[in-house]
C-alpha cells in the first residue's frame, strides 16, 4: 500500500499547529513559574536552585539524545525557559516585598532608558512613582513638571540623568536638603564627587548607585549592583534593601575604588571594541571582503562590537574622558597591542605562548573566583 504524503501547504500548516502547541506549553511553564515562586517565598526557599538546574539540563540532554534530537539544541532551549522562569519568580518577588508600599518616588530623568527601568522596578515595588523630565510625563507615573520648585516630599529621590547634569543637580538638591533617600545612578561616581559631598554635609541621606546592567535586562542574576558607601550607613542599607528582593549582587565600595575598577570593566572593554570595528572600518580595499566572511570568533567579537558601536557616543565618550583613572586602562591596553605587534613582528614564538598562558592563567583564576 502506498504512503500518503501531505503537500507542501499541509506540512506548513502542521509546524504551524505545532508551533502554537508549543507557544501553550511555554505560557503553562511560566504560569507554573508563578505558582513555584509562591511556594518558595512562603517557605523561604531561594530563587534559584542551582543543583535543581543542572538536573533539569542533564535529564533535557538524556531525553533529546535519545529522541534522536540535538543535545545542544535542548540545553539551549532550556537554559532559555529557565531564565524565563527565574525572571517570572524574579518579579513576582519584587512585587511580593512590596518595600515601596504607601511610599513616594521621584524619578529625576525618567524618559532615560536607565530612569525608566528603574521607575518600572519602583512600581513593581509599590512605590507611587513621579517622573520629572524635560521631555514630559510617561504613562502609567505622576507628573512634575517642576521638581525644583516642588515640596520634594518624597521618600525616594533617583538622578538617573547624563553624568554631565547629574554633577550640578546633585548641588541642587543639597540646597534644598529633602528628607527622603537619594542617590544617582552614573556610570562614573569621581566627576560627582563634589555634589555628593555637598549633600552628605546638608544632613541628607544620600549614596550612589551603579546598576552594573542595561535597561533590557530581565533577570539580575548574576548581575552586580555596586552602591557607594558615603558614610551613611541607613541611606546605604535602604538602598541595598531594594535589591533585596531580586538575585542581583549587591557589591559595596568606596568612590574612588569604584571609578578605578570601572576604567577597566566599562573603558577598557568599550576602547577594545571601538579599537575593534575602527580598524575594521580603516581596512581600506579589504573591507568589502570582509562583510562576507564568518568565524565563530570574529563573529562573537563583531556582536559585541555592533551593541558599543550602537550606543551613545556622549556617553561613551564620559566614560572615557571623565573617570579620573580612565587613563589608567586606556595605557594598559596601549601597552599590551604593542606587547602584540612587537612579538608578532619578531617572529617570538615563546613570548607569544607566554602571552596566551598568562591570559589563561588569569582568566581561569577569575572564573573560580565567579564560580565560587
Amino acid at each position: 500500500m502506498g504512503l500518503c504524503l501531505m503537500n507542501l501547504d499541509e506540512l506548513r500548516a502542521a509546524l504551524t499547529a505545532l508551533d502554537a502547541q508549543l507557544l501553550e506549553l511555554v505560557a503553562r511553564r511560566k504560569s507554573l513559574s508563578e505558582e513555584v515562586a509562591a511556594v518558595k517565598r512562603a517557605t523561604g526557599r531561594a530563587t534559584r536552585d542551582f543543583g535543581r538546574e543542572r538536573e533539569v539540563i542533564l535529564r533535557g540532554r538524556s531525553t533529546a539524545q535519545r529522541l534522536g534530537v540535538s543535545p545542544d539544541l535542548a540545553e539551549s532551549l532550556l537554559r532559555q525557559l529557565i531564565r524565563s522562569s527565574l525572571a517570572t519568580q524574579e518579579q513576582a518577588g519584587v512585587a511580593a516585598q512590596a518595600h515601596g508600599s504607601g511610599k513616594r518616588a521621584l524619578v529625576i530623568g525618567g524618559h532615560g532608558k536607565m530612569g525608566g527601568w528603574f521607575a518600572e522596578f519602583l512600581a513593581s515595588q509599590g512605590f507611587r512613582v513621579a517622573i520629572a523630565d524635560p521631555q514630559g510625563a510617561l504613562v502609567g507615573f505622576d507628573f512634575v513638571a517642576d521638581w525644583q520648585s516642588d515640596a520634594l516630599a518624597f521618600d525616594l529621590i533617583v538622578l538617573a540623568t547624563p553624568l554631565s547634569a547629574t554633577a550640578e543637580l546633585l548641588q541642587v538638591l543639597a540646597r534644598r536638603a529633602p528628607r527622603g533617600l537619594i542617590f544617582d545612578l552614573g556610570s562614573l561616581k569621581t566627576p560627582l564627587r563634589a555634589g555628593l559631598e555637598a549633600l552628605v554635609k546638608a544632613g541628607c541621606r544620600v549614596t550612589s548607585v551603579h546598576p552594573m546592567f542595561g535597561p533590557d535586562t530581565e533577570l539580575l542574576s548574576g548581575r552586580h549592583v555596586i552602591f557607594i558607601d558615603l558614610g551613611h550607613k541607613e541611606a546605604l542599607a535602604q538602598a541595598q534593601e531594594l535589591f533585596a528582593p531580586t538575585m542581583a549582587e549587591r557589591v559595596v565600595m568606596d568612590l574612588d575604588e569604584h571609578d578605578r575598577l570601572i576604567a577597566y570593566v566599562l573603558g577598557l572593554s568599550h576602547a577594545l571594541n571601538i579599537v575593534f570595528f575602527t580598524a575594521l572600518a580603516d581596512s581600506g580595499e579589504a573591507a568589502p571582503r570582509l562583510a562576507k566572511l564568518s568565524s565563530t570568533t570574529f563573529d562573537s567579537q563583531l556582536e559585541v562590537a555592533s551593541r558599543v558601536a550602537a550606543e551613545s557616543p556622549e556617553l561613551y565618550f564620559e566614560i572615557q574622558s571623565s573617570n579620573d583613572y580612565g587613563s589608567e586602562s586606556l595605557l594598559a591596553l596601549q601597552k599590551a597591542v604593542e606587547h602584540l605587534v612587537s612579538t608578532v613582528r619578531t617572529k617570538n614564538a615563546v613570548e607569544f605562548t607566554a602571552l596566551m598562558n598568562r591570559g589563561r592563567a588569569y582568566l581561569d583564576v577569575r572564573a573560580a573566583a565567579r564560580a565560587g
